[in-house]
């Protein structure tokens, strides 16, 4: 019976190109607006393009801020990201977002950190990533956050050379970017040199308020032992707050990495309303640090809702730990002192731990403020009726 009970309670529950100063977007799709931007880059001496996407709301929460995605190598990437955030967002696993796809010029001069002195590649090309994170920093996104509603919860992502950049972005400015993705990164260029000052940074930092994601697919030779060595130094060095993913996909061709990986990259990135069980410790508190940190990534105040946290109660209850899940459903109450699911809840809790008396109380609590109205009242009273006959017993 209890088994049925629990079982129950479960399952109760487009483009237009001009300046910055005079926007006019235009409707791309039915769900999407894009505006092209020309900026004349000052640090950059030449004329540079961004794209940016608005999120489906924007133009229908005109009080709300969202999060920002840099994706360099341009517009391209822009539907495969909509397409994995959108199915991430209908799922409460990510926040609405902007993106700012940003094109190329001279891509590898832009990139990558170091001039390549290394025969395999091409020989005196790169070393502009300072001058080009300049930019960015000092003229893209301030004009970014001027003319849309962001939030300071950046992502910078990139593949190949870009995957590069966005690691020497971490190590450069390491507050500027909350999130680094790194597609298949081209750590073999200028004899690893991206590795071992990425290494060195790690050895040396102690706390990291961030996010990395990696990952490589088929490539061999000196790419894949530059890139293992990265992936290794990343996951060994124990930096507090650095939260590190990485993939590997066998048979996946190096151009197509960033498909192979967008999913997990962003998934893993953003926290999901319902907290996982795995996040809650021994402390109750542990639900509010979750939610504070779930807000600012989302860039609005979530509270705890009633019904992530009674799942957490039950999944308890499912391991039979008791006396935590009746912890969690009493902190639920705080939050939600009229809800009569949050009421039932905890009664529940106790009816689990054994404790008739306090169940009733509870049950008899929940049912003094539903109404016929409730969708579950009679399966309420028939507990009740069920606890008091119990109770009766466990009294004789």
């Amino acid at each position: 019976m209890r088994l049925f009970t629990a079982i129950f309670i479960c399952s109760l529950f487009i483009v237009s190109n001009n300046t910055l100063a005079e926007p006019d977007l235009k409707q791309q799709t039915i769900s999407y607006t894009q505006q092209t931007h020309t900026i004349n880059s000052v640090i950059l001496n030449e004329l540079r393009t961004v794209v940016v996407q608005l999120p489906k709301s924007y133009q229908a929460n005109p009080n709300k801020v969202y999060p920002v995605i840099y994706r360099l190598d341009g517009a391209g990437n822009i539907p495969l990201i909509s397409a994995v955030m959108d199915r991430l967002q209908n799922n409460n696993r990510a926040p609405e977002v902007i993106i700012v796809a940003i094109e190329n010029t001279n891509r590898l001069r832009d990139l990558y950190p170091t001039v390549n002195k290394e025969p395999q590649g091409p020989v005196g090309e790169g070393g502009g990533a300072a001058k080009f994170l300049a930019f960015i920093e000092q003229e893209l996104m301030p004009l970014i956050n001027k003319n849309y509603r962001t939030h300071n919860f950046n992502v910078i992502a990139g593949g190949s050379a870009a995957g590069v950049f966005a690691l020497y972005t971490m190590q450069a400015n390491p507050e500027l970017f909350q999130a680094h993705i790194a597609y298949s990164p081209a750590v073999w260029w200028n004899y690893g040199a991206s590795v071992k000052s990425t290494k060195s940074f790690i050895a040396k930092t102690k706390d990291l308020n961030n996010y990395v994601y990696i990952n490589i697919g088929e490539e061999a030779g000196i790419m894949r032992e530059r890139y293992d060595e990265l992936q290794q130094s990343l996951q060994s060095y124990k930096v507090r707050e650095l939260r590190f993913f990485s993939d590997a996909f066998d048979g996946v061709s190096h151009n197509l990495t960033s498909v192979a990986g967008a999913f997990n990259a962003y998934h893993n990135l953003f926290l999901p309303k319902q907290m996982p069980i795995s996040d809650l410790t021994d402390d109750v508190a542990s639900i509010d640090a979750y939610y504070q940190n779930l807000s600012q990534q989302w860039g609005e105040q979530i509270a705890p809702p009633d019904r992530a946290v009674r799942s957490l109660g039950y999944n308890l209850t499912g391991s039979k730990q008791f006396t935590r899940a009746i912890e969690v459903f009493k902190y639920n109450i705080k939050n939600y002192p009229k809800s009569v699911d949050a009421l039932s809840a905890l009664s529940y809790g106790y009816e689990m731990q054994g404790d008739t008396r306090q169940a009733l109380e509870n049950m008899e609590s929940a049912l003094a403020i539903a109404d016929d109205s409730y969708p579950y009242i009679n399966y309420l009273k028939e507990t009740k009726a069920r606890l008091q006959i119990a109770l009766g017993k466990d009294e004789t």
